[in-house]
């Protein structure tokens, strides 16, 4: 990709996954081609899986939504995104959400964007490895300060409470982003060591935003225990005092990436903030598809979406992992969210160490993966040392036969280079 030589215009990079999926159809990729396999792109199956609620493939769009929506979202849709976080997560607890804590938009990008068009000059931490779009949103708001803290290999990519306390306050934090579950790398914070988050946010002063798209994907329970879901939204005390806002949305954990609705929970004063932002970022989210998502947020339907979402995708996690070992490629840390695996290319035979060369194989054998250098979220392009060279995300997002296909593929690009 060139600089751009149009007068007044900056270059714009383009995030990971897009630049890999580029690449792709530059190499004749299609998503009617059953010879490719996209185990890149971010996206869940979203086609009907055993014991899930039936999908949405029709819907009646009134007339009255064929107007222009409110910029902070249909009412009835705010509030069924407040009653659900009430039912699942706050019934034992007096100070509940309502729609003013709702705020709807057009995806997770658009509803980051709102926040962070909203924060002031302050310093904004953020993980290393963590999402790739992160990295331009993080670079194009010059108010704050994006403040990088790395999370070690060694220590299974995360971070103990006392040393969080420690960035945030040596660092001088005002703002958090954290995604959880991570991507890439599926760890999950939940239970105590979250709760142990939100209080720290609370006596620092720090505001905590949680990307949380992947958190009904979990698999580290037993297969005698329920299903769970998991949200910083449980340990709020105050949903207006506590500065704790969590983004979400009908992408990820309820499989329906094209209908681009997303919601964020927060104190009313944020919800304000970033309502305002999206009267001239972006106008409102999707009219008509506000009308029928609500029906979704029924706290028994994503009860039941979500058993069946563990129980397919952890075992299309259990096949990759397996494959993946057989192939020679190692994992730091087993991912026990999202459905990602963090893979570490070190032990493959030259060039294939590399992320960016296992990447341009694949693709001669028809199989997409990401790079791992485009996690390495370098707002601004301040460092000039790049990391996680040998590492890709490999998704298990796609259906059975797709990640047999790709992971055959893949294979067939390792045995190339064995001697």
């Amino acid at each position: 990709m060139q600089e751009s030589t149009i007068p007044g215009f900056r270059f714009v990079p383009r995030t990971g996954v897009i630049y890999v999926m580029h690449e792709a159809a530059q190499h004749g990729f299609s998503y009617d081609d059953p010879h490719w396999a996209n185990l890149g792109q971010g996206s869940p199956e979203t086609g009907p899986i055993a014991e899930a609620p039936a999908r949405i493939e029709s819907l009646t769009i009134p007339a009255t939504t064929q107007q222009y929506g409110p910029v902070a979202g249909n009412g009835d849709l705010r509030q069924a995104v407040a009653d659900f976080y009430n039912t699942t997560y706050r019934h034992d607890k007096k100070s509940l959400y309502t729609r003013d804590n709702v705020s709807i938009a057009s995806g997770g990008r658009l509803a980051l964007t709102r926040l962070a068009s909203a924060l002031g000059n302050v310093n904004m931490g953020h993980f290393i490895p963590d999402y790739t779009a992160y990295e331009e949103l993080l670079s194009v708001f010059k108010a704050f300060t994006a403040i990088p803290i790395l999370l070690d290999a060694e220590a299974g990519y995360k971070i103990p409470l006392p040393a969080l306390k420690k960035e945030i306050l040596g660092r001088g934090l005002s703002a958090l982003l954290v995604s959880n579950p991570c991507n890439p790398t599926g760890q999950l914070i939940e239970g105590e060591e979250l709760r142990g988050w939100c209080g720290l946010a609370r006596e620092c002063q720090c505001s905590l935003i949680i990307d949380e798209f992947y958190s009904h994907y979990i698999y580290n329970s037993s297969a005698s225990e329920p299903s769970k879901m998991v949200s910083a939204a449980a340990y709020v005390d105050d949903v207006e005092a506590d500065p704790i806002i969590i983004v979400d949305g009908l992408t990820k954990n309820w499989r329906y990436p094209g209908w681009r609705i997303s919601w964020t929970l927060g104190p009313k004063a944020v919800i304000e903030a970033i309502a305002s932002a999206g009267s001239f970022l972006d106008g409102g989210a999707n009219h008509p598809f506000q009308s029928i998502a609500a029906k979704l947020l029924d706290s028994q339907l994503a009860a039941q979406e979500t058993a069946a979402i563990q129980k397919h995708f952890g075992k299309k996690r259990e096949y990759v992992l397996a494959r993946l070992k057989q192939m020679g490629i190692t994992v730091d840390a087993e991912p026990t969210g999202a459905f990602y695996i963090w893979a570490n290319l070190s032990n493959l035979p030259k060039p294939l160490n590399n992320g960016i060369s296992f990447f341009r194989q694949g693709l001669k054998e028809k199989v997409i993966i990401v790079p791992g250098v485009f996690f390495d979220v370098n707002p601004g392009s301040r460092r000039a040392h790049s990391r996680y060279e040998n590492y890709c995300r490999i998704s298990f997002g796609p259906e059975m036969k797709k990640l047999e296909t790709g992971l055959d593929a893949l294979e067939r690009v390792i045995k190339k280079f064995q001697s």
